[in-house]
C-alpha cells in the first residue's frame, strides 16, 4: 500500500496540537511523537503557510490555524445541503421522472453532491464529485442570474463562452439576455446547449454566507419536450425554494439554540 509519511507525519502533529489544553514548541512536538525537530520543523512551517497552524510569534507555540475550521465549516456545510435537499430531490424525480442533481459552485466549476437518478431505462446520470463548467448550459444561466448584471459580465468576460456543441450560446449579448430571462423566471434552460441530444433546467439554492449552489434536472430531449419544459421548470424552480426555506428555517433554529 502506498504511503505518504511527511502526510502522515503532517496529520499526527494537528492531532497532538488540537488535542492538547496547552499550546506546543517544535521540541514538544518532537518529543512527543518521536520526529526529529527538523522535521517537525520542516512540516510545522509548511502547515502555517497554508493557514492549518499558526505560531506566536512571542512565544512560538502552536494553535490550529483559521484554514483547518473553514474546511471543517465547508464539509459540514455539505453534509447539511445534502441530507436537507434529498427528500425534496427524489420527490422532484418522481414528479418529473427525470435525473436530479445537486452541486456546489467551486470556482469556476460546479461540483456535483448528490444525484437521484431517473427510475427510466435510458436516463442521464454522472459520477458524484464531477465538475461541470460554471457557464454550461442551465447552470450557468441560472448561477449568474442569482447575481448582479455587472458581476456576471465580469464572471462571462473573464471565463469566456465556450462552444460545447452547435447549439451553445457563444455571443455574450444573446447569453446576457438569457441570464435576464432566468433572472425573472427563476430558472435557467439548456436546449441542448452543453451535451448534444440533452435537456436541462436548473434553479439556484439561496444559502446567505456559504458556497452557491444549486438543483437541476438532465434528461434526454425526447423525453423533455418543449411541451413538458414549462412544467419541469416550475417544479425545479419549486424544489430549489424548498430547500432554501428549510435551510433557513434550521439556520433560525440554530441561531435560537
Amino acid at each position: 500500500m502506498y504511503q505518504a509519511p511527511t502526510v502522515k507525519k503532517a496529520f499526527q502533529i494537528l492531532e497532538l496540537i488540537a488535542g492538547e489544553d496547552k499550546h506546543l514548541t517544535i521540541s514538544d512536538l518532537s518529543r512527543e511523537l518521536g520526529i526529529s525537530k527538523s522535521t517537525v520543523h520542516g512540516i510545522t512551517r509548511a502547515l502555517e503557510e497554508a493557514g492549518a497552524l499558526y505560531r506566536d510569534k512571542g512565544s512560538k507555540r502552536y494553535t490550529l490555524g483559521t484554514a483547518l475550521f473553514e474546511l471543517a465549516r465547508a464539509g459540514y456545510a455539505r453534509i447539511d445541503l445534502k441530507d436537507t435537499a434529498r427528500p425534496i430531490m427524489e420527490k422532484l424525480m418522481r414528479l418529473t421522472r427525470q435525473s436530479v442533481f445537486l452541486g456546489i459552485r467551486s470556482g469556476n466549476h460546479v461540483s456535483i453532491i448528490d444525484i437521484v437518478e431517473s427510475t427510466q431505462d435510458l436516463k442521464i446520470t454522472s459520477p458524484i464529485g464531477t465538475r461541470v463548467p460554471l457557464l454550461a448550459g442551465a447552470l450557468g444561466k441560472a448561477f449568474l442570474a442569482s447575481m448582479d448584471e455587472k458581476r456576471a459580465m465580469s464572471l462571462v468576460d473573464s471565463i469566456g463562452l465556450r462552444s460545447f456543441t452547435s447549439n451553445s450560446i457563444t455571443d455574450s449579448i444573446r447569453y446576457m439576455k438569457m441570464v435576464k430571462e432566468a433572472r425573472d423566471s427563476g430558472y435557467g434552460l439548456d436546449d441542448e446547449e452543453y451535451i448534444q441530444g440533452v435537456r436541462a433546467v436548473a434553479s439556484v439554492i439561496r444559502r446567505p454566507g456559504r458556497p452557491m449552489s444549486a438543483v437541476w434536472i438532465v434528461g434526454f430531449t425526447p423525453s423533455m419536450g418543449k411541451d413538458r419544459m414549462t412544467n419541469i421548470a416550475m417544479e425545479t424552480k419549486r424544489a430549489a425554494e424548498e430547500i432554501t426555506k428549510k435551510i433557513a428555517l434550521q439556520s433560525f433554529d440554530g441561531q435560537k439554540l
